[in-house]
């Protein structure tokens, strides 16, 4: 069954998305029960990854990186994500967060932290979210306040990717206390060996076993002034249309699931009896394999549509929006019904259809819970 054709992807992008194709099926989909399993970091695969040309390349050419734009990470996401969520999130985290400095750092900042991310010597995050706060962005309460030559921060972070892994992060902090609350917040880099800096990995989830993340403490950690990106202020504005992208593969995310539910799905109704008859008969099962292929058709056409839209910048927020809800959701709608089709055997563990479900309720928490992407499918309409 060929679900993730490459008829809807650009031309430009389905060189990429044949790479990432073969590296799933050789790297990440015969070691994905094992990873589930054992939850352990899955160095040996990111190291292929880097290897393979098909991690931390969307960074410019210049810098080391393949240069890779929007549509060819959503094809990446695809084909990644149907192997396995776990390992295909460590792979793409290893440099989340990177392309803000990238947009809006300087040249020195490009050499000193994006080069070697780009040439895979680095992996770097992005720190967001907070223990009491995830989707309100101007409602972060850790800060940092300039001393002399340096910035001082404190306070917490959490669900950070590769907080204890990486060497750098890209860090949003409170840096004002302005009427507009949107202006109060900057980006930092922050060297995760800088004085004052404290992670450890959260309590295991019941998903993405393989993807690690981390709570983080700033205890009065110092950097350097140079390490502020961009115009102090300006943070919420360059992580709001950094997610803009961010959702679109953050849909990839959802749509390589729900092709993996439907797989599993499809393969074991046409290989089960049951009654004296192969259950693939019976017209309700039909019924659920063919309302699992709509949502995933509909939900892929409006992601890949939407890819095209927020690469042209128009408007990028509404689209992004659109994407990453539809897509999360279709894929929770077929690993529920996928779950129902496989019957008791759902619940085993060492099942691929019940890792799938697991892992598809996380994505439409992350990168803006979906009640959020609906307020913003409303008001950029």
């Amino acid at each position: 069954m060929e679900l993730l054709d490459e008829s809807i992807v650009p031309e430009h992008a389905r060189e990429v998305k044949a790479e990432a194709r073969a590296f799933a099926d050789e790297h990440i989909a015969p070691n994905a029960e094992e990873y589930f399993r054992t939850g352990e970091y899955p160095w040996e695969i990111l190291e292929a990854g880097q290897d393979a040309g098909l991690v931390a390349q969307d960074i410019d050419e210049e810098l080391g990186g393949r240069g890779l734009g929007l549509e060819a990470m959503l094809a990446i996401a695809e084909e990644f994500y149907r192997a396995d969520a776990g390992i295909a999130l460590t792979l793409q985290l290893a440099s989340f967060g990177a392309e803000i400095v990238e947009k809006y750092g300087n040249d020195d900042q490009h050499e000193e932290y994006l080069r070697p991310v780009a040439e895979c010597d680095q992996i770097t995050g992005l720190a967001v979210s907070e223990p009491q706060t995830g989707s309100d962005l101007a409602g972060m309460t850790t800060s940092a306040e300039k001393d002399g030559d340096e910035w001082v921060l404190n306070g917490e972070k959490y669900w950070v990717g590769n907080a204890v892994e990486a060497e750098w992060l890209t860090v949003y902090v409170k840096t004002g206390d302005a009427d507009d609350r949107y202006s109060n917040y900057s980006m930092f880099i922050v060297p995760t060996d800088a004085p004052g800096y404290d992670a450890e990995h959260i309590p295991e989830k019941m998903g993405f076993r393989a993807s690690k993340q981390g709570h983080i403490e700033f205890d009065d950690c110092r950097i350097p002034e140079a390490n502020l990106v961009g115009n102090e202020g300006t943070g919420f504005y360059m992580l709001a249309d950094f997610f803009n992208h961010g959702r679109v593969v953050v849909g990839g995310h959802g749509l390589g699931l729900a092709a993996a539910a439907i797989e599993e799905a499809w393969d074991f109704v046409h290989d089960r009896a049951a009654f004296g008859r192969d259950v693939s008969e019976f017209q309700a099962v039909q019924h659920d394999l063919s309302d699992m292929l709509i949502e995933f058709e509909r939900a892929r056409a409006l992601n890949w549509r939407a890819a095209g839209k927020v690469a042209d910048q128009d408007n990028a927020g509404y689209w992004a929006a659109l994407a990453k809800a539809n897509s999360t959701e279709a894929a929770v709608e077929c690993a529920e019904r996928g779950m129902q089709l496989h019957g008791g055997r759902s619940v085993l563990s060492e099942n691929r259809i019940a890792r799938v479900y697991r892992d598809c309720r996380i994505p439409v928490i992350y990168e803006g819970a979906n009640a959020i992407q609906r307020n913003l499918i409303y008001r950029q309409r």
